[in-house]
């Protein structure tokens, strides 16, 4: 390639394309998952997911790698059910995905930060938009939010 007067031209996107950028990011970023600690709680690392708007924490979920892999692939959080014993994508039957943002690890890397976008009125299976909607209050648990929506329509009596 010539050289260039001036500023040169970003030669990478010139030359690869968007699609090449976002094949390297996926091959990356499906290299940092071999970089996580999955081994320290049987196969598993905690997921906090949280609203990349408002800074909300919407629920924890858990992903093995696969689940991670996937939620990396797709950009649509995946989780490891840990009492169906399988993976399930957010939103898979009440269309409430999530779309991620960001993802980070923490120090240990054993626990990932999901930043999403939730696709939907909410992500808790109670029908509201997080699933931290109780709160202590004297010692007791109080409900301190207002359901988004009936998860009786959206689940049909399965949540």
């Amino acid at each position: 390639m010539p050289p260039c007067d001036g500023p040169c031209p970003n030669t990478t996107s010139n030359r690869f394309g968007k699609d090449a950028r976002r094949e390297n990011r996926r091959a990356f970023l499906l290299f940092a998952a071999m970089n996580l600690d999955f081994a320290k709680s049987d196969g598993l690392i905690t997921a906090v997911i949280q609203d990349h708007a408002s800074g909300r924490v919407l629920m924890v979920g858990y992903m093995n790698e696969e689940a991670f892999r996937k939620t990396v692939e797709t950009g649509f959080a995946t989780f490891w059910s840990r009492s169906r014993r399988k993976l399930w994508l957010k939103g898979e039957s009440s269309g409430h995905r999530l779309v991620v943002k960001e993802i980070s690890t923490d120090c240990d890397l054993d626990a990932v930060l999901v930043k999403v976008e939730a696709q939907g009125p909410g992500v808790c299976h109670e029908g509201y938009e997080s699933c931290f909607f109780r709160r202590l209050d004297s010692g007791e648990w109080k409900v301190a939010d207002i359901p988004t929506y009936d998860p009786g329509a959206v689940y049909g009596g399965k949540s």
